[in-house]
């Protein structure tokens, strides 16, 4: 294939003549402009995008970590994030890390090697220390709080939203409360967990562990959730939800059993993901597809900035 200096040799005009037009920049005049592109297709050429890259010292690529992109949560997110990319010509690339480690260090190092302009880390598996010794390589920024980090955040009061759908369960008389979560472990679980354990101590009641269900993210998971609940003789009259999608399934398995929601078992999801509208759940408003777009304008920002999300509780009808 024809290098740069063969096609300027073809065009009658210098190398850098031509590396403007290849980059499409100003300044040359029309009929050198021609020139330069009749010898490209003549000689069948193709820029290499890698030195183009390196040359502009941009890629317009930003690295999206997440999970698993089976979750509707992560895909209202991602929906997010490539409606506002494409706004700005951006393409992703897409890191799937089940949460292992290693996958999301791969995604840190194609930063640390400029094959991505900025990372957006839908759910972190690394340490923070981890994270924020690449945060000089580039912008990243994370779905969690990130304040007196050197990253960009957005997040969510998870202690506040627990303790307000707790307390709103109490109102209506229920005094065994369960709750599922996908992550154990993780900084947003922890701050629920903290949340529940804190109420429960405020009413003088008794921490349940059997009340707790981990490694809830999927519809199906609903059905292991319920035999679970059926095989208790002091079973809980109300679970919170950390998932559409899970209280879904565990509506879904009541319907089929004749179990009576709210009346024998109630039922507050988090998101309001299509499912909850459709089954009129009991919910929290996460607006998704937003947070993609301002976790976006974050990876492409030149500073870092921390954004709140207020999450907005909608009573229907499974309380």
């Amino acid at each position: 294939m024809a290098n740069i200096k063969e096609i300027a040799k073809r065009a009658r005009v210098s190398v850098s003549t031509v590396s403007r037009v290849i980059n499409d920049h100003p300044y040359v005049s029309p009929d050198k402009r021609e020139a330069v592109k009749r010898a490209m297709e003549a000689a069948n050429y193709e820029r290499n995008i890698n030195a183009v890259h390196l040359s502009r010292g941009k890629t317009n690529l930003i690295g999206v970590v997440v999970p698993s992109i089976r979750r509707p949560y992560y895909g209202m997110l991602v929906d997010g994030i490539a409606d506002e990319a494409m706004k700005d010509n951006y393409k992703l690339v897409f890191i799937q890390t089940d949460y292992e480690v290693d996958r999301e260090l791969d995604a840190l190092m194609m930063l640390k090697l400029k094959q991505i302009d900025g990372l957006i880390i839908g759910s972190r598996a690394c340490e923070w220390e981890v994270v924020e010794e690449y945060a000089k390589y580039g912008p990243i920024t994370v779905l969690e709080d990130g304040r007196g980090r050197n990253v960009s955040s957005i997040f969510f009061d998870h202690y506040g939203s627990f303790t307000r759908a707790l307390t709103y369960l109490w109102s209506k008389g229920h005094r065994k409360i369960g709750y599922c979560l996908a992550r154990k472990s993780s900084p947003n679980s922890l701050r629920r967990t903290a949340a529940y354990r804190d109420f429960l101590a405020g009413k003088h009641q008794a921490y349940r562990p059997d009340y707790v269900f981990y490694d809830c993210a999927l519809l199906e998971d609903g059905e292991w959730i319920m035999e679970r609940i059926g095989r208790m003789e002091d079973p809980p009259t109300a679970l919170l939800v950390t998932s559409d999608q899970v209280a879904a399934g565990i509506l879904a398995y009541c319907t089929e059993r004749g179990i009576r929601v709210p009346d024998e078992l109630a039922l507050v999801g988090f998101d309001n993901q299509p499912i909850a509208k459709m089954l009129n759940m009991t919910t929290f408003e996460i607006p998704l597809a937003e947070i993609g777009r301002q976790l976006f304008r974050q990876a492409t920002a030149d500073t870092r900035s921390h954004l709140e999300i207020p999450l907005l509780f909608i009573e229907r009808s499974t309380v």
